[in-house]
């Protein structure tokens, strides 16, 4: 029987998330249902009330960083059962693509689907609605921001039920995507100087991964001093409000040369927070673009073409980080497990539900690493 709810959707965009009551499905072939325990707050559903990323479905579900306990299995669905508990990854992986089957599953052709808020396979069938029967979207097609959801198993990853689910919600977006911009992506190397752009939940993660990782310079920019406390105890070596100051440092510790490479984590990133990190790294450097703004924007980097060719450089995107989720959000609770990557320091604050857009508030006055939503 479809399970009833609550949820915080967007009916337009720019716009607040309501609370309301929602419905959400039964399970069909290839589909879970899962009860909630947590949800964080990524920068990208703000995104979505702003409408810097534009989706093609209103009102949508936000929410795409959540855990929960699988209360039903569609029928002929392989591989859980319930009670199982589960991570989503925002990105799903159907294991047959190209991208997949090159190793690369955060490039999965579903995730041309991610912001329909219907199936990934059909823009006309959607999992969640109002009491009325109105069609309620799903962000990523998972809707964290709701107590009750149902999901594409390609969008679940099992792990074990001794881990936090408060703190493993975090490994299905902010971690993998941070961590992953570091070790993954821009493939930070011992004793190599990195400078990342932005501390919030993609960043810290960045942080963390560098130092991991052995880079020897662990620089942090952030114009907010409580987030440049937060990346020291990150792994941030040194710490500067503003991107001149920490390009300067880093060319006084490589012989002039500049950062090795260069994350760009800021929350809403433009051409010119690229371009500063160019001009930042040395020659053979590389930047790494993690962080989103308006996506529609085309107006560009201002970088000079000679100093790309001439100096080598690389500008590269990234993708939850270049990781893959069914096999790097397990690795990365290991890590935790073990102690060498924290979870429990990125959650600055805990919110109900109906308290989101209090977390929102927080999160743009600079107060918060993370914001995680708790059901009961």
């Amino acid at each position: 029987m479809p399970v009833n709810t609550r949820g915080a959707i967007i009916r337009s965009a720019p716009g607040k998330f309501e609370v309301v009551d929602l419905v959400s499905d039964d399970p069909r072939t290839g589909e879970i249902q899962v009860t909630l325990a947590a949800s964080g707050m990524c920068h990208s559903d703000d995104h979505l009330a702003t409408g810097d990323i534009p989706v093609a479905h209103y009102p949508m579900t936000g929410g795409h960083e959540g855990a929960g306990v699988v209360s039903a299995v569609g029928p002929n669905t392989k591989g859980f059962t319930e009670g199982d508990h589960v991570v989503f990854s925002f990105l799903p992986a159907c294991g047959r693509c190209r991208w997949c089957a090159s190793g690369m599953s955060y490039l999965c052709d579903l995730g041309a689907g991610l912001l329909l808020g219907a199936r990934f396979d059909d823009p006309e069938s959607f999992r969640f609605s109002t009491s009325d029967g109105t069609p309620v979207g799903q962000m990523c097609g998972l809707g964290t921001f709701s107590g009750v959801t149902t999901v594409n198993v390609e969008s679940a990853v099992k792990i074990p039920d001794d881990i936090p689910l408060d703190v493993a919600c975090l490994t299905g977006c902010s971690v993998g995507t941070g961590w992953g911009s570091s070790v993954t992506a821009a493939k930070v190397e011992p004793g190599e100087t990195v400078i990342i752009m932005g501390i919030g939940g993609i960043g810290s993660n960045a942080v963390q991964g560098a130092a991991y990782a052995g880079a020897s310079h662990v620089i942090a920019v952030d114009p907010v001093a409580f987030k440049r406390e937060k990346a020291q105890e990150f792994g941030a070596t040194e710490t500067f409000e503003g991107i001149e100051e920490a390009a300067e440092f880093a060319r006084s510790v490589t012989n002039g040369q500049g950062a090795d490479k260069a994350i760009v984590t800021v929350g809403v990133t433009t051409g010119e927070h690229v371009a500063q990190a160019f001009a930042a790294i040395r020659k053979a450097g590389t930047v790494v673009v993690t962080g989103l703004g308006d996506i529609t924007d085309a107006s560009g980097i201002p970088i000079s073409v000679g100093e790309l060719t001439l100096f080598a450089k690389e500008i590269k995107g990234a993708m939850f980080g270049d990781s893959n989720p069914h096999t790097d959000i397990l690795k990365m609770l290991r890590l935790y497990q073990e102690g060498n990557l924290k979870l429990d320091e990125q959650v600055t604050k805990r919110y109900t539900l109906d308290e989101v857009n209090q977390g929102y508030e927080d999160m743009h006055s600079g107060k918060n690493i993370r914001g995680v939503i708790i059901y009961d």
